[in-house]
């Protein structure tokens, strides 16, 4: 049977998904799923990327994860894209006080979260719910950001996907044509594949840097950000994002 790998991003419906062959790195399938659950129950999928935290940390620290501030070094003007993950307690509340003051809390110095980050929760604590360490040998933490980066040579994009919430269109043909350089076909990365209240471009295009690293990660080509064996969490999952 083929192997299949492949990348999700939270979008507005849910979650959208890539599915690549994972020899060819041929894109076969662009789907939204309303959980995550439904793509990791897959058995046919021999890698996983996520662009969403794996590893959530007792204490939040200046600039989050170790995981985070190393990716962040390499993005130049996209690294604000790289947010600090909170602790696990900020993320267990469901009202943004509430959150906030536990952020706060559990946090050197004390720091509290913001609104977009906290739009985030629901998602990172659908990830966080069906992880285990055992599950991170199939299953990874990624970031569009990283990934492009990877793609043009290790360097940093000179344009935003989005500005001031809304598309970019520049920053959306650099990303697209850096996929296309990876491979990918321009039928598969066409624009309209999709209805707008599901998903933004920015999601899919997202998506299909998520599956060309979890491909990386399948093959031993992928950067590991830190480089150095990562740091665990309490539940000791590994703080590490793939690129």
């Amino acid at each position: 049977m083929t192997a299949l790998i492949a990348g999700a991003d939270g979008c507005r419906s849910g979650w959208f998904c890539v599915i690549l062959e994972a020899e060819t790195g041929a894109a076969l399938e662009a789907v939204i799923v309303l959980h995550i659950e439904t793509l990791i129950a897959r058995d046919d999928l021999a890698m996983i990327a996520v662009d969403m935290p794996i590893g959530i940390p007792g204490t939040a620290l200046p600039g989050g994860r170790a995981c985070d501030a190393a990716l962040r070094r390499h993005l130049g003007g996209r690294q604000s894209s790289v947010f600090a993950v909170p602790a696990r307690a900020a993320l267990t509340e469901e009202d943004f006080a509430k959150a906030s003051e536990a952020a706060f809390a559990h946090s050197q110095p004390p720091r509290r979260v913001s609104r977009q980050c906290f739009h985030l929760f629901p998602k990172i604590r659908e990830v966080d719910a069906l992880m285990t360490p055992a599950m991170q040998v199939r299953i990874v933490e990624c970031h569009p950001e990283g990934a492009f980066w990877a793609m043009n040579g290790r360097q940093p994009l000179t344009e935003p996907k989005k500005v001031k919430s809304q598309a970019y269109v520049p920053g959306l043909a650099l990303r697209r044509g850096l996929l296309l350089r990876a491979g990918m076909t321009a039928e598969f990365l066409a624009e309209g594949r999709f209805k707008e209240w599901a998903a933004g471009e920015d999601d899919f295009l997202d998506a299909c840097a998520c599956a060309w690293t979890a491909r990386r990660v399948l093959r031993g080509e992928a950067v590991r950000f830190p480089e150095s064996e990562p740091p665990l969490d309490p539940r000791s999952l590994r703080m590490e994002i793939w690129a």
